[in-house]
């Protein structure tokens, strides 16, 4: 019984697991649903009661029409910049600034990392004009800079990555020492190349952030041409007279894109930073 149970009993659990699996990918696939299907359907069709799983008379000319638009196609360009600009920067500054203060011996880490530790409990609204008042000061309003630098300083980032490297094995770092490399040496050759898991994981999250962010970049840059970015964009279809379903869902659905490709490609190191890393250490 036992020789026939056990292969029963993996089938059902394996079964049981990809159903599981299916139902919530349906789950998570059912925004993306509901964008492609609001923004094929007819306006009248969107504030409709009578709910329909598909359109009729699907209008595909929406898609078109975002295409055609040259302020969107400009929007997911700055978007884009903004986006690597801001990630690629916070992940430096983050590893870096966290790397110090795990590993270099200095009478200021311990203050400087309680002041990072604090600057995670305070609320991003209270820094918001500040920020605003120095970016204004400096003539950085309207342009990609005055989005960008402001926000390559995290304390999140700096935090985690002083977490990691509490944990990262010193033998590795001993090997470099002995090959006479200094501290910005054997960070570079020899921790960074095995900390681009953990980096990654960070990375999604920082694109992701980054790609979404609306209010800091409507207030720096508004809604010029030259600093448009693609969530700013998405806003003018919404304004006190007009609510363009249509046009909303379908640029949001083109707008989605760029995220979701980012994600299937640092899928795998994602997957593996979460696995291998954690938030442990002292």
């Amino acid at each position: 019984m036992s020789v026939v149970g056990n292969p029963v009993r993996r089938r059902v659990e394996l079964t049981f697991r990809y159903a599981v699996l299916i139902v919530l990918a349906l789950l998570f696939l059912m925004p993306l649903y509901v964008m492609v299907k609001t923004a094929v359907s007819q306006p009248e069709d969107v504030t409709s009661k009578t709910f329909v799983w598909w359109p009729t008379n699907p209008n595909w000319g929406k898609f078109a029409e975002i295409f055609a638009d040259e302020r969107f196609g400009q929007s997911l360009v700055t978007s884009a910049i903004m986006a690597v600009s801001m990630t690629v920067g916070q992940i430096i500054i983050g590893a870096l600034a966290g790397y110090g203060l795990a590993r270099i011996p200095n009478r200021a880490s311990k203050p400087l990392l309680a002041l990072t530790v604090t600057m995670l409990l305070i609320p991003s609204a209270t820094t918001f004009l500040p920020n605003y008042l120095i970016v204004s000061w400096l003539g950085w309003t309207e342009s990609l800079q005055g989005i960008v630098i402001p926000t390559l300083f995290t304390a999140f980032n700096v935090f985690l990555f002083r977490q990691f490297f509490i944990s990262f094995p010193r033998e590795l770092e001993e090997a470099g020492k002995l090959d006479g490399l200094g501290y910005i040496g054997t960070f570079v050759r020899v921790v960074l190349p095995n900390s681009l898991a953990f980096a990654a994981a960070l990375t999604v999250l920082g694109f992701l952030g980054a790609w979404n962010a609306f209010l800091w970049p409507l207030v720096v840059a508004g809604t010029g041409f030259g600093a448009l970015t693609v969530q700013v964009y998405l806003s003018s279809f919404i304004t006190a007279q007009t609510f363009d379903y249509t046009g909303l869902f379908a640029a949001g659905f083109l707008a989605s894109i760029p995220v979701l490709l980012v994600f299937i490609l640092l899928q795998r190191w994602l997957l593996r930073g979460v696995a291998e890393t954690g938030l442990g250490g002292a």
